[in-house]
């Protein structure tokens, strides 16, 4: 196998800038490429600046899976976190970090975001499975992401949204969350997704919103490998789902569809994270298994 080449791997401090109402602004960088030796991917350039930064990579069932780490508390007011993501042409890939994604309390138009785009070659794949989102009381985060994908390629991506630390008390007590996904194929845009929630401006619990309902997730497959076949494999992953003995007590409910083009969206609401991240591996281990036959990762098999 082939060693990891660094186009750059220093830590420096994020660029400050100047939000529009006169606010400071960082922002942390993450950028990696990815590439094949024999049949091995590897990590082929990275560069990241603090406090974000790749904490390993390591070959697992013929694949690398790289965890992120953020060695701060947590995106604060005024942060904002790019990641790049490039694999070249038959790199497979899987992402994670190390723990949930903190969003803590915002100033007043000055709120937290994240943007990430995923370059995918012919035939490259990327799984991106990061833990939940934690939204603090007063939070503003803004999250996109923008996916471009060549012939052969896949990528599949599961979030998890939770409302606030409810075992402290807090239930939709952050000021806004706006979530943006931009898939194309090539140059065509195949889909394009928008959510915005401002808890102090909606009434999440009516019916028709979130009603009961706290906590919400997606999965996302996008591929011109996608068929019907696995919208029904999907479908049936939904219908035997359990949510077995440790979510006792809390309710799931999930849907799933295919897209205008070569995707598939998995849409699910509960009352507590971990239904929806066992649902979520579920789903995930079922795409693994009927589009590119394997089994789940062993190093993610602890719940």
């Amino acid at each position: 196998m082939e060693p990891e080449r660094h186009a750059a791997d220093e830590s420096s401090i994020g660029l400050l800038g100047i939000s529009g109402n006169g606010q400071p602004v960082r922002v942390s960088e993450l950028r990696a490429s990815f590439a094949v030796a024999g049949e091995q991917t590897y990590v082929a350039g990275k560069y990241h600046t603090a406090p974000i930064k790749i904490a390993k990579a390591f070959p697992v069932d013929g694949q690398l899976a790289v965890i992120v780490m953020d060695v701060s508390p947590g995106l604060l007011s005024g942060d904002r976190y790019e990641l790049d993501w490039t694999c070249e042409a038959d790199a497979h890939v899987m992402l994670t970090n190390q723990s949930y994604m903190k969003v803590h309390p915002s100033m007043p138009g000055c709120g937290s975001s994240m943007r990430q785009t995923f370059e995918l070659a012919e035939n490259a794949v990327v799984e991106n499975m990061p833990e939940p989102i934690m939204l603090f009381k007063n939070a503003s985060f803004a999250n996109e992401t923008i996916v471009r994908l060549r012939p052969g390629a896949i990528w599949m991506q599961a979030d998890v949204l939770c409302p606030g630390r409810t075992l402290r008390g807090e239930r939709f007590d952050y000021m806004g969350y706006r979530n943006s996904l931009s898939v194309y194929y090539g140059e065509e845009l195949l889909f394009a997704q928008r959510q915005r929630i401002e808890p102090r401006l909606q009434r999440l619990e009516d019916a028709g919103c979130m009603g009961e309902m706290t906590h919400l997730a997606t999965f996302y497959l996008f591929s011109d490998r996608v068929t019907s076949a696995h919208l029904e494999l999907l479908r049936h992953t939904l219908d035997e789902f359990s949510v077995g003995e440790l979510s006792v007590g809390h309710t799931v409910i999930a849907g799933v569809s295919r897209t205008h083009r070569h995707g598939i969206a998995v849409t699910a609401a509960s009352t507590a994270a971990w239904p929806l991240q066992r649902l979520m591996r579920e789903v995930w281990h079922a795409c693994r298994d009927g589009l590119l036959g394997k089994s789940p990762l062993r190093f993610m098999q602890t719940e």
